[in-house]
């Protein structure tokens, strides 16, 4: 089932790559947007149906998780490997950016009109340490479950689940209602998974139709670059889990290919959470270690997004001939080492992250719209590295606990 399921996603990345090219080479462009528009009401229908899902299902799954670690000293210990693994990725993912972006200086290739200095980006940029945390907590469970802000549910369920832990057997008939409830989100999420394929045509044909392949060709540089970034980072990301788990760091690879490949094509790091949460459990991570790690690592652990955050201020500081010192280097690892956190599920959060930094350092907001055009492309690839460095955080995290099982299923027969 998973080989066919993946051969339908391949499938429906190159026929909605040739339905789009040729959308944007025949139609004119006022048409190509209305055709375009229409096509991608499919992929809008997905990502509408995996964010109807993530709530409830981030919320059961991690508090029956939590409240399987049984007292708060398990919980303490698998916390602090967690984010111990969370805060050297952050670091690792943020000083490949800046590194790349300094060694290849892929600003200085540009050949397009610069926008004025004093041009609007259209991207927000009000962003503040206060704000942040304040926000982290929320005011109320119901309407961070309806507006999907996975930091405040993890908050909450936090709490709930050390909760249930700490009540043991009175809370024993909530504990199993939970279960069931997390049973019945993950059945759900195979109906709703049935769709993807459809879901990815349509997100490469709106967004071939409308772009077109030749946005490529012109910021060739600035794309290659940055995927040359991420494949490094992959590299580091599997050599690090080679060295914790060994060769079963290979079949780790072959079996989270596929939601690694769906939140590629859907450029959505969420659309491919309950297929992450499937397969690790499948390569042998107990679910109390996976229910725990992956919602921590949508606030904490966006390695693709982190390192796109650090590439892009630079690129756009090159582009207008701004030179930064060491001080100013190091300044901005420590800055978006905060503000990167708990983006998940935001729509282009990293544009914000971006447009925040770039005014802490002076540089004109206006760079933004050098790269808004290919900002799809670009956050393929980093929604990709996202699923990839959480899952390898997660077996991580059961590898040093002790309970890293002996898989259950292999790549071609794991549940789709």
């Amino acid at each position: 089932m998973s080989s066919r399921f993946t051969l339908f996603i391949l499938i429906g990345l190159v026929l909605g790559g040739i339905v789009g090219a040729s959308i944007h080479a025949f139609a004119p462009p006022a048409q190509a947007a209305a055709i375009t528009g229409y096509i991608s009401i499919l992929t809008d229908i997905f990502l509408r149906l995996i964010k109807m899902i993530i709530a409830p299902l981030v919320f059961s799954t991690l508090v029956a998780g939590i409240a399987h670690m049984g007292d708060g000293k398990s919980i303490g210990r698998i916390g602090a490997k967690t984010m111990g693994w969370f805060l050297t990725a952050s670091i690792v993912s943020l000083t490949i950016g800046m590194v790349l972006a300094t060694v290849m200086h892929p600003g200085t290739t540009l050949s397009l009109p610069i926008p004025p200095a004093t041009a609007a980006s259209g991207v927000a940029s009000e962003l503040s340490l206060k704000d942040f945390i304040a926000h982290v907590f929320p005011a109320s469970v119901v309407q961070a479950m309806a507006t999907n802000e996975i930091l405040q549910i993890v908050v909450f369920s936090l709490f709930a689940g050390i909760a249930v832990a700490a009540l043991g057997p009175r809370a024993a008939r909530l504990l199993d209602i939970v279960e069931e409830v997390s049973s019945v989100m993950l059945k759900i999420t195979d109906y709703v998974m049935k769709f993807a394929p459809v879901a990815v045509f349509a997100a490469i044909a709106s967004t071939v139709g409308t772009e077109g392949l030749g946005i490529v060709k012109t910021y060739f540089a600035f794309v290659g670059s940055f995927y040359l970034g991420l494949a490094f980072l992959w590299g580091l990301l599997f050599l690090a889990i080679f060295l914790v788990i060994g060769r079963r760091s290979l079949l780790l690879a072959r079996m989270i290919r596929q939601p690694a490949l769906l939140a590629f094509s859907t450029a959505s790091s969420e659309s491919a959470y309950p297929r992450t949460l499937e397969v690790l459990e499948a390569f042998g991570v107990p679910k109390r270690i996976a229910s725990f790690v992956l919602p921590l690592g949508y606030s904490f652990n966006l390695d693709g997004s982190m390192m796109y955050t650090t590439f892009a201020t630079l690129f756009i500081a090159q582009v207008y001939g701004i030179h930064l010192t060491l001080a100013q280097h190091i300044t901005m690892v420590a800055i978006l080492m905060l503000t990167s956190k708990g983006i998940a599920g935001v729509p282009r959060a990293s544009l914000v992250v971006i447009a925040a930094t770039l005014a802490f350092f002076h540089i004109p907001e206006a760079g933004l719209l050098l790269i808004l055009g290919v900002d799809h492309f670009l956050d393929m690839g980093r929604s990709a590295t996202n699923v990839i460095g959480n899952s390898v955080a997660a077996a991580a995290v059961a590898k040093w606990e002790g309970v890293l099982a002996e898989a259950t299923g292999d790549p071609e027969t794991a549940p789709a």
